[in-house]
């Protein structure tokens, strides 16, 4: 026998020993599946393991660095910054799915403890029927999404404008290093600490883990805090004539604390979100919105509303701007339902009905049909995150490189539509979305919905495709020279290169001091 393949064939064998529950998959449709993204192929991985518990996680980690094998932790695997995909063969992805249970619901002390694997969903559904939830509820894939890799890539949307992303929510994270050891952050790491409750008992060290695209450690689980559910829940729609009134709308409704989220859409992008569904998930939403409201009558009005006027109301050209409000209190609701329309109002905001928001807040976490478009798309995304003072810069900015390729998509068939949100009381955050047809990557074939509406596979584009890449590059590469970050980093966005000397020194030496043959995702922020 060829000693390579004898060699390969012991590691694996060792590599095995250490998932007694778990499993190690080897076959060539799950190496290929777990080594690509939503917009990249890696180098084809030499396995996958998908461990059953945290002491399995570290005894396959510590097997897998000896061997001198990289290390990738892989969450639900819908990204497209590359956070996952492998740079070598000598590969090794850890699959966290198996681990999906929910530790702890603590109600007297309001945090909940999950495992990595788990999705935002299942938090939801875990949490509703106490009449608790997290602050900031996930990302709108959280059917799927999970918390580990919703921590390492920043995830955030629903709640995100009052309570900004996953890293505000996470008091404490378990992670296992690249030698096997297993570190507790937060509370957890105090030797006589009988609760996870506090995070920042001397130095931060939960944040190092936090947007680190699994750089320092594989999370295993997280401590995250809850609150109470608010009782009542508004919703309200504006169309802008103007996309600067529309980011000046946004920004002052974000600086004035009054929703918990806010997004703009752009004439397309509000057009794509009205179609998507189909006959059977609106009477489900129909549904839904309905039992939202504390009163029956104001329910089947806002149903009905739905019903008439959810795929009729966007004029050619107007750029929509969609909220949601809670309160504790009827009165503190009108409060701030009111607030942003005085200020909707004062941008000359024409009132829309609230069927985007109100559909969205409904149908929480739907099935995730979205990896491809309706007609078979792939698509790509970027962001950019700046202060409210910087956002209408970087909006023209970036619609000027945009609009220098407008002949170009066309003639390639490539659609770019925007979505514009805030994140808390201070940050503007500009995300392009790129849609053309071209043929699928492996994630792209786990979509249900092709199966189910019987999508066929687009023919190969090559020519789109690159084009997608060079604007894609142009837009990084302006991001990077007006100082804008990102919560989704990966490869694709520079991060060391972007930092001042001391910062990056830092960053580089604690990399150094946890992962010193840079084993655990290398190529990762820099790294």
């Amino acid at each position: 026998m060829n000693i390579d393949k004898q060699s390969k064939s012991d590691d694996l064998e060792k590599l095995k020993q250490n998932l007694h529950q778990g499993s190690l998959l080897t076959d060539e449709v799950s190496r290929e599946l777990y080594s690509s993204d939503l917009f990249v192929k890696g180098e084809l991985c030499v396995a996958v393991a998908v461990p059953a518990s945290e002491s399995e996680v570290s005894k396959v980690v510590s097997t897998a660095t000896a061997l001198g094998l990289h290390v990738i932790p892989r969450g639900a695997g819908l990204t497209y910054v590359e956070g996952y995909t492998p740079k070598s063969e000598k590969s090794l992805v850890i699959d966290l799915s198996k681990m999906n249970n929910i530790l702890e619901i603590n109600k007297e002390d309001m945090y909940i403890r999950v495992e990595a694997g788990v999705t935002w969903k299942q938090i939801y559904e875990a949490l509703h029927p106490h009449g608790l939830r997290l602050p900031f509820l996930g990302t709108f894939s959280g059917a799927r999404a999970t918390v580990g890799g919703g921590l390492s890539n920043g995830a955030l949307f629903f709640g995100s404008a009052r309570y900004g992303t996953s890293a505000e929510i996470v008091l404490n994270i378990d992670a296992v290093l690249a030698n096997g050891d297993i570190l507790r952050t937060g509370q957890r790491s105090v030797l006589n600490s009988r609760s996870p409750a506090y995070r920042t008992f001397g130095p931060d060290l939960t944040g190092l883990f936090v947007h680190d695209s699994g750089s320092l450690g594989i999370k295993t689980s997280a401590t995250l805090k809850i609150i109470k559910v608010p009782q009542y829940f508004g919703y309200a729609s504006f169309g802008f004539k103007s996309v600067e009134n529309a980011i000046a709308a946004i920004s002052e409704i974000g600086r004035s604390d009054l929703v918990e989220e806010a997004y703009v859409m752009d004439p397309n992008k509000t057009k794509e979100s009205l179609s998507a569904s189909d006959f059977k998930s609106d009477l489900s939403t129909f549904s839904k919105v309905i039992k939202q409201e504390r009163n029956p009558l104001k329910g089947m009005k806002a149903g009905f509303n739905l019903a008439i006027n959810g795929k009729r109301f966007v004029d050619e050209g107007i750029h929509s701007l969609h909220m949601v409000c809670s309160a504790r209190s009827e009165a503190a609701l009108e409060h701030d339902l009111q607030g942003c329309r005085d200020i909707a109002h004062s941008f000359d905001g024409i009132a829309l009905p609230d069927s985007i928001p109100r559909a969205a807040r409904a149908s929480l976490f739907p099935p995730l049909d979205a990896i491809v478009g309706p007609k078979g798309e792939r698509w790509v995304a970027l962001n950019a995150k700046v202060a409210h003072s910087q956002a209408l810069n970087l909006y023209n900015r970036a619609e000027a490189i945009l609009a220098n390729y407008s002949k170009d998509f066309e003639c390639n068939h490539v659609e770019v539509t925007r979505l514009l949100m805030i994140l808390s009381n201070f940050s503007f955050s500009y995300e392009p979305v790129f849609n053309w047809k071209d043929t699928w990557l492996p994630m792209h074939h786990t979509s249900p919905a092709i199966k189910r509406n019987k999508i066929p596979e687009p023919e190969p584009n090559e020519e789109a495709r690159q084009l997608v890449e060079k604007v894609r590059q142009e837009l990084i590469n302006l991001f990077h020279e007006i100082g804008a970050a990102s919560n989704q980093i990966g490869k694709t966005y520079p991060y060391i290169t972007a930092l001042h000397s001391e910062p990056a020194s830092l960053i580089k030496a604690i990399k150094k001091s946890l992962d010193p043959d840079n084993l655990m995702n290398p190529g990762v922020l820099g790294l």
